[in-house]
């Protein structure tokens, strides 16, 4: 029986590459760079080639490799073909195929926010559990979404997409996805940051908030100082995504919501104003579900990708 497995998340910047045993244990970690010219015709002959120098490294045998399981930042269907992934320069192509047919390996590519998600739910904050949202508060909102252990894509690989669940009528800006009032226009970095701005214009009182730093992350350092309008900033933040999160635990009903990305590192601070909107607006059936934040980091999409290929 094969003993190791790769597990590879592209990012628009480095490839993070993991090779681990069976049992989800790190045998070695590393990055290369993604190499987006050309229409990023090099990343996955790069990925190949590393993979084939760590096995010689190691002194492994292909034979005594499950696979290769890879996070790619873009939907992709449950066959491994990407619709479209703009921030590699990629068009529509087989992951899965091109990178067998470059290493000989059995290979498994799923969208990266999902692989995130599935890689919490088998070695992270949400362990133990077989159905879980993973929601990524970073630059945008991302989502995952774990059923029984198993990753569901959607038809087109698009499933999971929670930044753009429709949240609010009121709103004019256009969100990156040409829609108005996205959750990821308020729950995101950016969003608490436009928040913040928006409350600050109104704000005639004492503020640790100053229109040089609107950050997240101000927001929530003011909040932990109390700071009473960092705590109308999270209060409004917390409205919105409650409510989104009541409103995917309507229709799925996981055991639990795992919080990850950069907002997430403010801590259980944010639970505080996220908690009271999911139960006010949550259906009595799906409010056992509970909120733990995500532990893996940047290592999320290497598991995951590791545990999608076993």
């Amino acid at each position: 029986m094969a003993n190791y497995v790769f597990g590879i998340d592209i990012g628009g910047t480095t490839v993070k590459m993991g090779l681990l045993d069976k049992e989800g244990n790190i045998v070695d970690k590393w990055e290369i760079p993604t190499r987006k010219e050309n229409g990023g015709k090099n990343i996955l002959p790069d990925v190949a080639a590393a993979i084939d120098s760590k096995l010689k490294e190691k002194s492994i045998d292909k034979s005594d490799v499950i696979g290769i399981g890879v996070g790619v930042p873009g939907p992709i269907d449950d066959n491994g073909v990407v619709h479209c992934a703009v921030n590699l320069g990629w068009g529509e192509f087989n992951v899965n195929d091109e990178l067998k047919k470059l290493t000989g390996l059995t290979t498994k590519a799923g969208n990266d926010a999902n692989v995130a998600a599935l890689g919490e739910a088998w070695k992270g904050g949400a362990k133990g559990y077989s159905s879980v949202v993973m929601v990524t508060l970073g630059t945008g909102v991302g989502g995952g979404v774990i059923i029984n252990g198993k990753i569901v894509a959607g038809a087109n690989g698009a499933g999971g997409e929670i930044g753009h669940l429709h949240i609010e009528d009121n709103e004019e800006r256009e969100c990156g996805c040409k829609n108005h009032g996205c959750l990821e226009q308020y729950a995101s970095a950016t969003g608490i940051s436009y928040l913040a701005g928006k409350h600050l214009e109104k704000w005639n009182k004492e503020t640790v908030l100053t229109k040089a730093d609107l950050s997240a992350k101000a927001v929530f350092d003011g909040v932990k100082a109390k700071d009473a309008l960092c705590i109308e900033i999270a209060e409004e933040f917390g409205k919105y995504l409650g409510k989104g999160l009541a409103i995917i635990a309507s229709i799925i009903n996981p055991e639990a919501f795992v919080i990850g990305g950069g907002v997430s590192k403010a801590g259980t601070v944010i639970m505080d104003y996220v908690l009271p909107n999911f139960n006010k607006y949550v259906f009595s059936g799906a409010k056992e579900c509970k909120m733990v934040l995500a532990t893996l980091g940047n290592d999320a999409g290497m598991y995951g990708a590791a545990k999608m290929v076993m």
